[in-house]
């Protein structure tokens, strides 16, 4: 006989088809993709006793699903899922995510309920955007977080028309990247060379580092004896979970390692497992670590590039001395991350392997970078020494105490 409970509370009965002993309790969850309620059941063997607990249990398992109504709005639904959507990805793709869904999605289809979305209201985000005069990468980006969204509430019970999950994204467009040229990235280096942090833009020019990576950079993962260096953290900034509360703690995604140093800043792991890697140092790059080791800011946490008091490095002050070292060089301005780029191109224009390109810079493309580079370590290193042979550095020839980085004119250097 089935024991009725309070409405919302789920039900148990015995399950004559098996015999004594055996139960089915039924809660309900949510609403299925037509709209109608769903219902969750599961079988269940023992006493009554043991049927009522298995009910709880299942319930409190329902409940603490996304809870589900016909008439669930995108803006009510955007907000419970920003919620969970920060516990799994990383803070920065957080942020962006939700700054597409605030100042694009929910202005534009917030009001509009989650059972009754048509593919133009899909295709409204994306003519807001470009009407905004944004670009179209930006375009790309929103569709793509709410297609994410609303695929996330088809899972969740909600009864989203399947349809509009096949709403093709908007085109991206050409993404202007400007290079630098070699003969810039030359004149970019000769100045940097006259200044004791010349390892850090020979960094991001030669060894294809990530502004990030030069950041969060430790002496610890810097052997100059073995001339290597260990790419394995990033420096960023986390979120309090409570904004400007420090007591609140730091917002940690799930299976995101990071090491705290001081306020906001911590070392983080990066993204993908291509992005560890260790890159070899070719000499006038050891002399110059190690002389900027010992001319440098003392860092109390161990970085190589830190700000002038030791501390971390931001970003605004690290994009400001590029700018002024290019300005300095009478060239660009070009973006930081141009750097890491302008390494890749000069790289495959040199004829290196893929492979070893890759693996150099720290892309997804290749598994076990840290194994390759390992048993590969001198065609890496003869693919880095040839690159500096183009852009004019060459090793010192000063007594070790005198050495500094050297640069001789790269005649093959193209326009």
């Amino acid at each position: 006989m089935e024991q009725r409970r309070a409405q919302g509370t789920g039900t148990y009965y015995a399950d004559r088809t098996r015999g004594a002993g055996h139960w089915i309790v039924s809660v309900e969850a949510g609403w299925s993709r037509t709209g109608s309620r769903r219902r969750v059941r599961r079988r269940v063997t023992g006493t009554e006793r043991q049927a009522r607990a298995a009910l709880v249990a299942l319930l409190r398992e329902a409940t603490t699903e996304q809870q589900t109504s016909p008439t669930t709005t995108v803006k009510t639904w955007a907000e419970q899922w920003l919620e969970v959507h920060q516990t799994t990805v990383r803070p920065h793709a957080w942020d962006t995510d939700a700054s597409q869904v605030r100042v694009w999605i929910i202005p534009t289809i917030g009001h509009r309920r989650l059972t009754q979305l048509t593919p133009g209201d899909v295709r409204a985000v994306s003519k807001a955007i470009l009407a905004a005069g944004r670009a179209p990468a930006t375009a790309q980006r929103a569709h793509m977080v709410l297609q994410k969204m609303l695929r996330d509430a088809l899972i969740e019970g909600h009864a989203v028309p399947p349809r509009i999950l096949e709403i093709t994204a908007p085109a991206r467009g050409e993404v202007a990247r400007r290079e630098i040229p070699a003969a810039d990235a030359v004149s970019i280096l000769a100045v940097a060379s006259t200044r004791p942090d010349a390892s850090r833009w020979v960094a991001a020019l030669l060894q294809g580092m990530r502004p990030a990576e030069c950041r969060g950079l430790t002496w610890e993962c810097v052997d100059l004896d073995a001339g290597t260096i260990d790419v394995s953290w990033q420096l960023k900034t986390l979120p309090y979970r409570t904004p400007r509360d420090r007591s609140s703690g730091f917002r940690v995604p799930v299976g995101y390692t990071a090491r705290h140093l001081v306020d906001a800043y911590h070392l983080v792991r990066p993204k993908t497992n291509a992005g560890r890697r260790v890159i070899p140092l070719v000499p006038w790059m050891t002399d110059s670590l190690k002389a900027w080791r010992d001319l440098g800011p003392q860092s109390p946490y161990g970085l190589v590039w830190p700000d002038s008091d030791g501390r971390p490095l931001n970003d605004v002050h690290d994009r400001d001395a590029w700018r002024a070292l290019c300005t300095a060089a009478e060239v660009g301005p070009y973006d930081l991350y141009a750097c890491r780029h302008t390494t890749a191109t000069l790289l495959r224009e040199a004829g290196v392997d893929d492979t070893t390109l890759i693996a150099i810079m720290g892309h997804a493309s290749v598994l076990s970078t840290r194994a390759y580079l390992h048993s590969n370590d001198d065609r890496a290193r003869d693919a880095l020494t040839g690159l500096a042979g183009r852009l004019g550095l060459t090793p010192p020839s000063a007594p070790a105490e005198e050495q500094t980085l050297q640069l001789v004119p790269a005649p093959d250097a193209p326009e």
